[in-house]
């Protein structure tokens, strides 16, 4: 797997030689991290930079002092952050069915301890590669809106009924217009949103969808 461009593992564990044992694992393997030995330091930080930017992922210890990993966990899930922000559970044996529950809630996976540095590595990295494509399809979706915003109203009106697979001719009797001002709408469109044909036109707004 081709390693993830400007990413950052952040670690949450209230033990701190857990978290540098995590840190030099991390370090040997060529990824950023930084580590928050507990719940609240962690949404503080993420409170001044929220929503994430750059891929990244949470190794979070499931039991804490203060605010547990799972009330953390709860959080996220309920803010939608999951999905930019995968979390993988550090968990001791007693928690393994709670930890089962929160990969069906939407957890990415959760690694009992003691735990393989090999495959707590690779799925971390798994976990960075889906953080990356879910930040690539929302940097699409917001540069596709921003195409849609810049369509005046009578272009938006071709544009629904070319997708509709609508010929000129008709789309020219329904709108009240000539042929020919349809087909510079036509065009225009396509410029704006940056495609070729009627059809990647379709894929493009139903993919935004």
């Amino acid at each position: 797997m081709e390693p993830v461009q400007n990413a950052t593992v952040y670690i949450v564990d209230d033990d701190a030689d857990v978290r540098e044992a995590l840190a030099w694992l991390l370090r040997s393997r060529r990824l950023l991290s930084e580590s928050f030995d507990c719940a609240e330091s962690f949404l503080e930080m993420l409170q001044s930079q929220s929503p994430a930017r750059h891929p990244c992922c949470l190794l979070l210890d499931m039991r804490m002092t203060g605010m547990s990993g799972l009330a953390l966990f709860n959080q996220l899930l309920a803010e939608g952050q999951l999905a930019a922000m995968p979390v993988i559970f550090l968990t001791g044996h007693a928690d393994v069915p709670t930890a089962v529950d929160t990969v069906k809630r939407g957890a990415f996976d959760f690694c009992e301890k003691p735990f393989s540095d090999n495959a707590l590595v690779d799925r971390i990295e798994q976990a960075l590669a889906a953080s990356d494509q879910h930040l690539a399809r929302m940097r699409e979706r917001d540069a596709l809106r921003t195409r849609l915003t810049e369509l005046t109203d009578r272009e938006r009106d071709v544009m629904r009924l070319v997708v509709e697979g609508i010929p000129n001719k008709l789309i020219a009797d329904q709108l009240d217009i000539s042929v020919r001002t349809v087909e510079v709408h036509r065009s225009r469109v396509f410029d704006k949103m940056q495609v070729k044909s009627a059809v990647e036109l379709a894929n493009l707004l139903r993919h935004d969808g």
